[in-house]
């Protein structure tokens, strides 16, 4: 990271004229903003732009547009992954299209535009969601093939940690939760933290609440987080199992060799959601 806490790490032999046999892969969290540029002919991960601690990680992506000339080539897709606070999640037995308003008393805030859906038959729900306005005249900028909620990646990883697991992804600031059970998502939330003992408390609300055995519970980590650092450490102290996951060791992801392999799963991961 540089001193504007971002990062751009590029493959030298990378042809902007290959645009067209690339998926473009865009993260915007509340405090972040990530994207990545695959290949799907070679499956190389041709790109991938981070930065952390964003005042909005929306308004980042604004600005980004008038200057980064990588977010305006023609890729074969583009594929975004947006934080809303306007979502939820609809078991497939009381899930219908034509209904869709039916959930918007869910939501959080209030909502003008469009509403979305998104499809997790392996979980057996949808999640159905609206953007801000602001999000959406952003997101028309691009020739957008799939659209997601924020948590998309995560659930895309869940599909490969077995029947019941925790999966924790950070940021610099904030963390995305995912509890399996059974196969079965069980919870999932984004907690935005100041400090470690707010970390901390959450992680104990969320143990006690879900009465998680730690000691006997699987821990996948993903995400700005590595052994020996204070989140890790805080979570040793709970549990037994502590694993860092790569969501995509398919491809050729030399550009990060020196960098954790789990920094960017989350992200890479989007390249499994349809």
């Amino acid at each position: 990271m540089n001193s504007s806490n971002s990062i751009l790490l590029l493959d030298p032999n990378f042809d902007p004229a290959t645009a067209s046999s690339c998926n473009l892969l865009i993260k915007v969290g509340q405090d972040s903003f990530s994207y990545a540029i695959v290949n799907k002919e070679t499956q190389q991960v041709n790109a991938v732009f981070d930065e952390q601690e964003c005042e909005n990680g929306l308004q980042k992506l604004s600005d980004r547009l008038k200057t980064d000339h990588y977010l305006t080539l023609p890729y074969q897709k583009v594929k975004v992954a947006v934080h809303t606070p306007n979502v939820i999640a609809v078991p497939n037995d009381l899930y219908s299209e034509q209904l869709l308003t039916n959930h918007t008393p869910y939501f959080i805030g209030s909502h003008t535009g469009s509403l979305y859906q998104q499809a997790h038959s392996h979980f057996g729900f949808t999640t159905v969601f609206a953007l801000s306005k602001t999000a959406e005249d952003t997101l028309n900028s691009f020739n957008l093939s799939q659209l997601f909620t924020l948590d998309a990646g995560l659930l895309a990883l869940a599909k490969n940690i077995g029947e019941t697991g925790l999966l924790l992804d950070f940021t610099a600031n904030s963390f995305q939760v995912l509890y399996l059970k059974n196969k079965q998502v069980v919870f999932q939330q984004n907690y935005e933290i100041d400090n470690l003992d707010e970390f901390n408390y959450y992680l104990l609300l969320m143990l006690n609440q879900l009465d998680i055995d730690a000691k006997a519970t699987s821990l996948f980590l993903s995400g700005i987080v590595h052994e020996g650092d204070e989140r890790y450490n805080c979570l040793a102290k709970y549990f037994a199992q502590l694993q860092f996951v790569n969501g995509q060791p398919e491809l050729n992801q030399s550009i990060l060799d020196d960098m954790p392999s789990h920094y960017y799963s989350n992200l890479l991961a989007l390249d499994q959601c349809e």
